[in-house]
């Protein structure tokens, strides 16, 4: 993915993942990394600051001869959840304003209502290296003139 990800936005991620049930500290990390481009060795120090704040409380439970750490959602936790999804849905609202804007699509692509964003973008960088090729070949050329 090419967008990193920030704190809070982490924070958020891993709290959602708990939101259902328990899980241990792999099973956690597997579940997020499924969505997040972060390493395992990132995630554990996350998981410690948000058991020192409050907002996940542990316990282990043996299992084949080891013990799981297991991570739980704490009330704190999930009203710091409720708010980080409200503040999510504000941040991902103005994002969408910018980054999807309705018109801008129809006057940089016509036919982009119908297509997905996917193919928009390949569409519209498509195009873009087309003018980027024309444009250094018309510089080159001028160049050329220029030198000669």
């Amino acid at each position: 993915m090419v967008f990193q990800i920030g704190s809070a936005l982490l924070d958020a991620c891993v709290l959602s993942a708990l939101e259902e049930e328990p899980l241990y500290g792999y099973a956690l990390t597997q579940k997020v990394k499924s969505v997040v481009d972060i390493s395992e060795s990132t995630l554990y120090p996350v998981l410690r600051r948000l058991t020192k704040d409050g907002l996940l409380s542990t316990y282990d439970q043996p299992f084949n001869g080891r013990n799981r750490r297991y991570y739980v959602l704490t009330d704190y936790g999930k009203s710091q959840l409720i708010f980080l999804r409200n503040e999510w849905i504000s941040y991902k609202e103005r994002l969408d304003g910018i980054l999807i804007n309705k018109e801008a699509k129809i006057k940089a692509c016509p036919h982009a209502m119908s297509s997905s964003m996917d193919s928009d973008f390949a569409s519209q960088n498509k195009e873009a290296k087309i003018l980027s090729s024309s444009m250094d070949s018309d510089f080159a050329s001028q160049n050329k003139e220029d030198l000669g």
